[in-house]
């Protein structure tokens, strides 16, 4: 598999997932971390579609997600 067909694999799974969970945000900022979280991984040579995918899932709901101080704050 080439790493286009890769990185489109990867990305298409990691979208739908966030999309189908409702966590998906504007399109452009989600789209830009997903891509940039698996071209992380690409740089360490993970080529699994699957991996890069989760990873890609994880970086996005950590980004997203609000701080504990935050949610204190608003309780």
């Amino acid at each position: 598999m080439s790493i286009r067909c890769t990185v489109e694999s990867a990305f298409f799974i990691a979208w739908s997932f966030l999309e189908k969970s409702g966590e998906l945000g504007p399109p452009d900022s989600s789209a830009n971390t997903i891509l940039d979280a698996i071209e992380v991984q690409l740089k360490t040579g993970e080529r699994r579609p699957l991996m890069l995918a989760n990873k890609a899932i994880d970086a996005y709901r950590n980004l997203n997600r609000p701080s504990r101080a935050r949610e204190a704050r608003l309780g």
